[in-house]
């Protein structure tokens, strides 16, 4: 592995690392990441996909989640819908419905093709509602969000030339000007 291929995947597992120590999820809560290997590696989303690379930042951002206790899910392209892509485990334990795909650098992506490649049991599904997300390289994670969605900025804003969004989420407040909200949920 090169310097710089390095270096990508200390910034993913600080990038991961920042977020989850922010967004202070539970065991087996669920972070998604989109990623474009295209934009990580200085060329337009959706140009460049690049398997190495996809590689290398999984590799990050799985060590971050696996010494956090959450399952990680990747967010597959547009060419299957931003499908995700996830361990067996993780959607039967929150019922989501499996389908029937394995993704392609060209076709689900570099990113969500090393994820495929990395679980013990990977899986794809449609939709889920993860507790936290990071977006490298304007990848659109938010129809993967439950429906409260916090910014949470992090000193790592960049994984190689990618820009990086994190967001967690909370509980919806529900009730108004007499309700009572639990401060630990905000």
């Amino acid at each position: 592995m090169t310097k710089e291929m390095t270096i990508i995947g200390e910034e993913a597992y600080r990038a991961a690392k920042e977020l989850l120590d922010a967004a202070h999820p539970e065991e087996n809560d669920i972070f998604v990441v989109g990623c474009s290997t295209s934009e990580v590696g200085g060329a337009s989303i959706g140009t460049f996909s690049s398997p190495d690379l996809a590689e290398v930042v999984f590799g990050g951002i799985y060590q971050a989640t696996q010494e956090a206790g959450v399952y990680l899910a990747a967010q597959c392209c547009e060419h299957l819908n931003r499908a995700i892509i996830l361990e067996k485990e993780a959607a039967m334990r929150y019922g989501y419905e499996i389908v029937n795909v394995i993704p392609q650098p060209k076709a689900g992506g570099s990113f969500a093709t090393a994820a495929w490649k990395a679980f013990e049991h990977p899986v794809a599904v449609e939709h889920i509602k993860a507790h936290a997300g990071m977006d490298i390289g304007d990848t659109l994670i938010g129809m993967h969000l439950r429906d409260v969605a916090v910014p949470v900025r992090i000193r790592t804003t960049q994984i190689g030339d990618a820009h990086v969004v994190c967001a967690r989420t909370r509980p919806k407040f529900i009730g108004g000007s007499r309700a009572v909200y639990d401060e630990s949920e905000m």
